[in-house]
């Protein structure tokens, strides 16, 4: 039920939103707006408001606001409020604002996450410096080592850890290259991005982890950690001479040791140290009695600050965005990654229960997608309404409606296999569903 509340209350967001742009449009510029209705039919509430009727449809999967004379193939009398009978550039107008209205829901939410205060990774806005090179992974076979500066991945540089896992993460199982710095000389290298896990999206890892390492936050009194020997704050470089990243890491380097001595290399007061500990048996796994946690940092930024990173990250992830969509026409970027309301479903569910935070953050990233898919130039969406009236711009003349209905209906074409692909992702990653898929 959270799942189907989650999804519904995103979801009628970022519709009403956006066709509350093209209806606020549609008035300013004195076009008379018949219907504004959320959702689809059957319609659940209607009322009459001067010429609008404003509706409210029991299924949640969009929305529309129609004009009159909208449609070449409206009933039209010529009156100067009807869409059609407006100028191109008032038509740009309404038919722009949808998109901006995401586009800018997206500022403002992401300005509210900023706001209420942000904690992560301290790597993930340091240069990608390798610190491990997992053994048996793509970057072991292709010669990137610890101490490596990761400069740039399929040409494009990258300057931090966070853009490096999002530049390989939209890359899994497709040959990239990647530029290294290895003792002041540029080397460059191919490897081939394995999936992560058993994740529901494909996301590139090539094996390659910071030079970090997670530390003790407290010590339980009596426990196996205390006997041994290991103190708060002490950070955790190696446990058996194998490397420890994150404290997940550490944890499941415990629990395969029940009952097991096991040494563990140690950071104190800037020495290096070693101690013998045990872990204790606890069901099938080890625990030391320890509470771990990793090296993040807290931002809590004012008001002018948030809205200055909130547009900062909304570029970089509209660059992902088009880079992402770059990749998928020229077969870089693997169609498995994309995801249709299922997963929106999906995911609405689990960070609703996570919090408002968490829902807001999903919405912002929602909202700026929609927002710039809306305005590829791609007929039956609106970027595709303005790409045509464009050409009719520099064609001087309006197409005939056998030339708009045939380049609605290419537009169309291109849709519907987009939503295929995506609601056939959607069922692969349901693992009942799967089962019946016997060439997955």
């Amino acid at each position: 039920m959270t799942t189907i509340l989650a999804f519904a209350f995103v979801l009628g967001v970022l519709v009403f939103v956006h066709e509350l742009g093209h209806f606020l449009a549609a008035k300013r510029v004195g076009i008379r707006v018949l219907k504004f209705q959320l959702g689809f039919n059957p319609t659940v509430i209607s009322f009459h408001r001067g010429d609008t009727e404003y509706s409210i449809g029991a299924l949640p999967l969009g929305g529309y606001v129609k004009m009159a004379g909208e449609n070449p193939d409206d009933v039209t009398t010529g009156k100067s409020d009807e869409f059609l009978s407006k100028t191109k550039w008032q038509r740009f107008q309404v038919l722009i604002m949808g998109p901006v209205m995401n586009i800018a829901l997206a500022l403002v939410l992401t300005t509210v996450v900023l706001y209420q205060g942000v904690e992560k990774e301290s790597y993930e806005d340091q240069p990608p410096i390798v610190g491990v090179v997992v053994e048996g992974s793509p970057a072991s076979r292709s010669d990137i080592q610890p101490g490596d500066r990761i400069v740039s991945v399929a040409g494009r540089s990258v300057n931090t850890w966070d853009q490096f896992l999002m530049a390989i993460g939209t890359k899994p199982n497709r040959e990239v290259a990647i530029g290294l710095l290895r003792n002041g000389l540029e080397l460059p290298r191919k490897v081939t991005p394995t999936v992560v896990g058993k994740s529901r999206f494909e996301i590139g890892d090539i094996g390659v982890l910071p030079d970090v390492h997670p530390h003790v936050r407290s010590v339980v009194p009596g426990g196996a950690a205390e006997k041994a020997g290991i103190k708060s704050d002490d950070v955790v470089l190696a446990v058996d001479s194998r490397p420890i990243t994150f404290s997940y890491h550490l944890k499941e380097a415990i629990a395969k040791h029940p009952d097991e001595p096991i040494t563990l290399t140690i950071l104190r007061n800037g020495e290096k140290q070693t101690i013998q500990a045990t872990p204790a048996k606890v069901g099938n796994e080890g625990l030391l009695g320890i509470s771990i946690g990793d090296d993040t940092v807290k931002l809590k930024p004012g008001v002018g600050q948030a809205i200055t990173i909130s547009v900062e990250k909304n570029i970089e992830y509209a660059r992902l965005i088009f880079q992402t969509l770059w990749g998928l026409v020229t077969r870089e970027t693997s169609p498995k990654q994309l995801m249709g309301p299922v997963a929106i479903a999906q995911l609405s569910g689990e960070s609703a229960q996570l919090g408002w935070i968490a829902l807001l953050s999903l919405m912002a990233s929602i909202s700026l997608n929609l927002g710039l898919l809306n305005l590829l130039p791609i007929p039956v969406l609106d970027g595709g309404h303005i790409f045509i009236m464009m050409l009719e711009g520099l064609a001087r003349r309006d197409f005939s409606m056998r030339v708009k209905e045939k380049m609605l209906l290419a537009g169309f074409v291109v849709i519907l296999m987009l939503m295929v692909t995506v609601i056939y992702n959607d069922l692969t990653r349901i693992s009942w569903i799967e089962r019946f898929m016997p060439w997955r």
